[in-house]
């Protein structure tokens, strides 16, 4: 892929606020063809979207489109009428995601563990599914999948047990398909898994970045991603000290570990006075 996206029909879930919005501008500002805003928040998909309808040139059709991708069904529907409507995406940027910062135990299995495996790891699924076929299909065309998975998905810490679990299932099945594939030969298909530590969007309110691993920003965040993105790099884990503690966990035995990710790093009480949203 180029250097941008000029020209690229590009798809981003969670299209309507956060980070979403920022993928969304940036598309927008490189001239993509399309730019395809997924988001259940009907109101303010459209501000959004009127906004980048204003900032885009001539040449880029913004189109949004309201679908809460819990919904499985709703997703088959939806990418049915963007391929009708649009046409099939070049790039799908699965951005949208929600958090329930509590203790398994307080977790309800229909309002909480269930919508979260949902949004965070079968949505992505079902949308690949639906537009990984012509991606496959058009050889001459370099398509990339964008999975905004967390490094919650290869380190565990307590209040995130369902979250983390869904994160990493979420960063199993991307790597698993960009295998897939290569081994196949469907080389101009790029997978990108991104694993960051805590972002400052809200949805994670209250949270504390463990020693050396500050909260980021979005912007730095999608910066990274869009890099990342381009370049086509399976993996993108954020900041460096989510590889480290990688590497540290994989040497130390578990006992050992809890206690340098709990008492040294505080990585197990970063979640202690965590408020967030939804």
């Amino acid at each position: 892929m180029t250097r941008t996206v000029s020209g690229a029909l590009v798809l981003i879930t969670g299209a309507a606020s956060g980070m979403g919005r920022l993928y969304a501008e940036r598309a927008v500002a490189e001239g993509a063809q399309a730019v395809i805003l997924w988001d259940r928040d009907a109101g303010a998909l459209t501000r959004v979207a009127g906004i980048l309808g204003d900032l885009a040139g001539e040449g880029t059709l913004v189109v949004p489109y309201v679908v809460d991708i819990a919904d499985l069904g709703a997703i088959a529907q939806t990418a049915q009428r963007v391929r009708t409507e649009v046409g099939d995406p070049d790039i799908v940027i699965n951005n949208a995601g929600v958090v329930r910062g509590a203790f398994f135990w307080e977790h309800d299995n229909g309002a909480d563990t269930r919508p979260t495996m949902q949004i965070n790891a079968l949505a992505p699924m079902y949308i690949a599914r639906e537009f990984l076929p012509a991606m496959m299909a058009n050889r001459g065309r370099a398509s990339r999948i964008v999975n905004i998975a967390s490094a919650a998905g290869m380190l565990s810490n307590p209040r995130m047990s369902v979250y983390a679990a869904s994160k990493a299932a979420l960063i199993g099945w991307g790597d698993s398909l960009r295998l897939e594939l290569k081994q196949q030969r469907f080389g101009h298909v790029k997978v990108t898994t991104v694993c960051p530590s805590y972002i400052s969007t809200g949805m994670f309110e209250g949270a504390r970045g463990p020693l050396l691993t500050p909260v980021m920003t979005p912007e730095y965040v999608v910066e990274r991603v869009w890099r990342a993105m381009l370049a086509g790099k399976p993996m993108l884990t954020m900041p460096w000290t989510v590889e480290l503690s990688k590497v540290v966990r994989g040497v130390l035995p578990l006992p050992l570990w809890d206690v340098v990710a709990g008492r040294v790093f505080g990585v197990y009480g970063s979640m202690d006075e965590f408020t967030g949203r939804p």
